[in-house]
């Protein structure tokens, strides 16, 4: 189908597509390497998954990776699909997640007032392509939020076992306008 406008028109036709593009923004560094920074106190781990004929084998936590805190409990945790959860703070222990499988990106916001990273949101995906160990420093808001079509399957080992009677967690809303990010429709608590 030929075009009404003919070679005249195509000049003004990608001049002002183009004048109303946004260039893409650098997201990873020429050795691979993701740009995003992360917040004070955080670290990110990734996790090299060994496969064969027989299956795979991913190591998720080792005392000489030089973790500052022990491994005291364990637990798993889902996050169903098109699901979100957080917003959860802890005053007294941080979380230490380890993906299995899944898609699912972990938001963290910084509130700490004497925190480099004040004011600051970080996100970081994590999927059974890139497997990793994120920690969230204490004192800071997170959420999980699926972005497969799978439950997302983690493990955290938080630096203290959970105390049923006196739980360290202090919850907001999803949709929370102290925090700077918008889940849109996403539903969760």
């Amino acid at each position: 189908m030929e075009s009404e406008l003919g070679n005249e028109g195509l000049p003004d036709l990608l001049e002002g597509t183009l004048g109303a593009a946004m260039r893409d923004r650098q997201t990873v560094t020429s050795d691979s390497l993701p740009t995003a920074a992360l917040l004070e106190g955080m670290s990110v781990r990734h996790l090299t998954t060994h496969v064969d004929d027989r299956g795979s084998l991913v190591e998720l936590m080792d005392s000489r990776w030089g973790q500052p805190d022990p491994l005291v409990s364990a637990y798993s945790f889902t996050v169903r699909p098109g699901v979100a959860k957080g917003w959860a703070l802890h005053k007294e222990h941080e979380d230490r997640y380890a993906n299995l499988s899944g898609e699912a990106e972990v938001l963290l916001y910084d509130v700490r007032p004497s925190s480099s990273t004040l004011g600051q949101l970080c996100r970081v995906r994590m999927s059974e392509y890139d497997r990793c160990v994120v920690n969230v420093p204490i004192h800071v808001w997170h959420a999980t939020r699926n972005l497969g079509s799978d439950d997302f399957v983690a493990i955290n080992f938080p630096t203290r076992p959970f105390i049923h009677d006196h739980p360290d967690k202090y919850r907001l809303p999803l949709d929370t306008p102290l925090i700077p990010f918008s889940f849109g429709a996403t539903p969760g608590w």
